[in-house]
C-alpha cells in the first residue's frame, strides 16, 4: 500500500519547516505525553500513548517504543500519523489541547540522529527500557483554547 504524501499546513519558511506560534511551542514543551494514531495493516485506526520530547528548532517529536509493540509493527508500513497533546494537568470542564499531523521518520534519517540523546535527556529513566527512539516530523498543528 502506497503512503500518501504530506503537505505543510499553514505558512512555510524558506527551509520548509512548519512555522509555529510561540504559544504552541511553549505548550508542547511543557507537556510530557502524546496520543498518536496511525493505521494498522488493514487501514483501521490504531492509537497509542507515549512520553515525548520536543525539538523546537526542527519541530520534531521524539518518542521511544519497543520492537514488540503493535504500533511498532504498524509504523513500518504506515508512517503518516495524527495525534493530540493534552495538558498534563487539566481542569474539569476546560477543553484545551493540541492536535497534530506528522510523519514518522526512518531511524537513519538525518533528523533522527540526535533523537535518543534528546529524548533520554528529558526522560533518563527510559534508558533502562528496551526500544528505539523514533522521530515524528510535525507538518501541521492547531490548538483548542
Amino acid at each position: 500500500m502506497r503512503q500518501p504524501s504530506l503537505t505543510f499546513i499553514g505558512k512555510e519558511n524558506v527551509s520548509s519547516q512548519l512555522l509555529m506560534d510561540k504559544a504552541i511551542i511553549e505548550f508542547i514543551k511543557k507537556q510530557t505525553c502524546a496520543n498518536v494514531c496511525l493505521n494498522d495493516e488493514n487501514g483501521n485506526p490504531y492509537c497509542f500513548t507515549c512520553y515525548y520530547s520536543f525539538d523546537e528548532n526542527e519541530k520534531l517529536l521524539y518518542f521511544k517504543t519497543s520492537d514488540d509493540s503493535n504500533h511498532s509493527h504498524f509504523m513500518k508500513k504506515n508512517r503518516i500519523v495524527a495525534g493530540t497533546i493534552l495538558p498534563d494537568k487539566s481542569k474539569t470542564g476546560e477543553v484545551r489541547g493540541l492536535q497534530f499531523r506528522g510523519e514518522i521518520l526512518e531511524l537513519n534519517h538525518n533528523f533522527s540522529k540526535g533523537a535518543s540523546a534528546h529524548y533520554h535527556l528529558r526522560f533518563p529513566f527510559a534508558l533502562a527500557m528496551k526500544g528505539d527512539v523514533f522521530t515524528i516530523r510535525l507538518v501541521g498543528c492547531k490548538t483548542d483554547g
